[in-house]
């Protein structure tokens, strides 16, 4: 398991390490654009459950620390799902491969 450890403070948070490495591809693609993002999860169920949301902007201090030595594969349809919902009101939802579903617009 990988880390993400956001902000001064350095909370931290913990993802597989391919979830990581795709999340690191989409957020840095956002911030490089300097658009600012809610980044959401659901923690599991064992440390009480329930949902986090941080607020991602280009001033943000991100350090991404994977367990592993090695790149993990690249899932292209898995990245285009991730930026596309990243690019919504909701912001990034973090998911498992292939479980990214399209969220209603709330302007509509």
């Amino acid at each position: 398991m990988g880390k993400l450890i956001y902000g001064a403070a350095r909370f931290e948070v913990s993802f597989d390490d391919r979830v990581l490495a795709h999340l690191q591809i989409v957020m840095t693609a956002k911030l490089r654009r300097t658009e600012a993002f809610i980044l959401s999860w659901t923690n599991p169920s064992s440390t009480g459950g329930g949902r986090q949301l941080v607020w991602v902007t280009p001033y943000t201090d991100l350090h991404y620390a994977f367990s592993g030595n090695s790149v993990p594969t690249i899932n292209r349809e898995w990245l285009q799902d991730l930026a596309a919902v990243a690019n919504t009101a909701h912001g990034l939802f973090v998911t498992e491969e292939g479980e990214v579903e399209p969220l209603p617009d709330p302007s509509e």
